[in-house]
């Protein structure tokens, strides 16, 4: 009962203070203030992290309690305390990318003694377990500060982080119904109502900032949500049974780590630099082909609906076809942001003149 009742609470909560933290972030100056490149025409608040914060630290108590003796639930409001901190001093004041790397790192740091770690990975040839050792360490902390800009990264349009974040948790508790129910695995339960607050938290914020937004989730938003998420897979992770788990992940992050991924590359072919902002990402290029804010939105909740079915799949089915399914997911995700672009830059080209405004990508997910 008390689950239900967390639920509610973290929902209740989302909905009556992000007005409140709307108000806090005027009062603040963390605000975004419009630009030639920018689709907002006024000055927008973006602390939308601290009303996501509240309502997970009312509700996440009772999802966890009594689970786990507590220890990764006091993981979890460790970490995301450090992060949302690190967020809503860049949102007012302003941080270089690597000050907020050093922030996302020690906010990874801060859950591993808390039993929050990769700690073995699944043979997918075999099923037999790998333990990791030391390794499991730094694979953690770049586990989730990878995850954390990603998400980070795709905050370009409003509601589009935030929405596919919580398709994500939807999924995360997808497969872990499948572990529990399915597969006999245990300690699946507390995962599935962990995942499934967040995802209550953030269809109550989506009310203030799906388009037209009133509220940004700024990088106290977009990061809290990347390392929220990053953290409950890892917890996921580490009580799945099936060969592939520690593909699952990766295919419910899909969009945002494909994007970042891409980026990265994109970035280096053209010999910029990492952190400076560009316009080739999804969203950009959805909204130079022509798609409204709002479509190019719904667009990318559709791709990533399809991943989250996918990866209920690829937890269902036998290691053979969970990797024929996974290499045809690759392939189409190669192919497609290709295809993508290309007829991008083709409706570029023949409106040449055309001042297409939208918000500035920033490392930080800023606008």
């Amino acid at each position: 009962m008390e689950k239900i009742v967390a639920i509610f609470l973290a929902f209740g909560v989302a909905w009556v203070v992000t007005p409140l933290a709307e108000k806090l972030a005027f009062a603040w100056g963390a605000v975004d203030l419009p630009g030639p490149r920018k689709v907002h025409q006024k000055v927008m608040p973006r602390l939308g992290g601290l009303a996501i914060y509240a309502a997970f630290l009312a509700g996440a108590p009772l999802a966890l309690y009594p689970a786990y003796d507590g220890q990764p639930g006091f993981g979890l409001l460790a970490g995301a305390t450090l992060i949302v901190l690190v967020g809503v001093i860049d949102d007012i004041w302003g941080l270089t990318p690597w000050l907020k790397l050093l922030g996302q790192a020690l906010a990874a740091v801060s859950i591993l003694p808390f039993g929050i770690a990769i700690n073995f990975v699944t043979n997918p040839l075999n099923g037999e377990l790998i333990s990791l050792g030391w390794l499991g360490i730094p694979l953690t902390v770049f586990w989730i500060v990878a995850v954390t800009n990603a998400i980070n990264l795709i905050d370009g349009l409003d509601g589009l982080a935030g929405g596919v974040s919580c398709i994500a948790a939807l999924t995360v508790a997808a497969v872990g119904w499948t572990q529990w129910k399915v597969f006999g695995a245990a300690g699946q339960q507390e995962i599935i109502w962990l995942a499934l607050l967040l995802a209550a938290i953030l269809l109550a914020f989506l009310r203030y900032n799906f388009y037209p937004a009133r509220i940004f989730l700024g990088d106290s938003g977009a990061m809290l949500l990347g390392f929220l998420l990053a953290a409950v897979s890892v917890l996921g992770l580490t009580k799945s049974v099936t060969a592939v788990s520690v593909f699952v992940p990766l295919v419910i992050l899909g969009i945002p780590l494909t994007d970042t991924a891409f980026a990265i590359l994109r970035r280096y072919h053209r010999r910029r630099p990492i952190f400076q902002p560009d316009r080739g990402h999804l969203h950009h290029l959805l909204l130079t082909m022509g798609f409204s804010h709002r479509q190019a939105v719904l667009v990318v909740y559709g791709i990533s609906a399809v991943l989250g079915v996918s990866a209920i799949a690829i937890n269902l089915i036998s290691p053979d076809y969970a990797m024929i399914l996974l290499l045809l997911l690759a392939t189409a995700a190669i192919i497609g942001l290709n295809r993508i672009e290309s007829f991008s830059r083709a409706h570029q080209a023949r409106k040449p003149h055309r001042a297409h405004r939208s918000y500035d990508s920033k490392p930080t997910g800023s606008r």
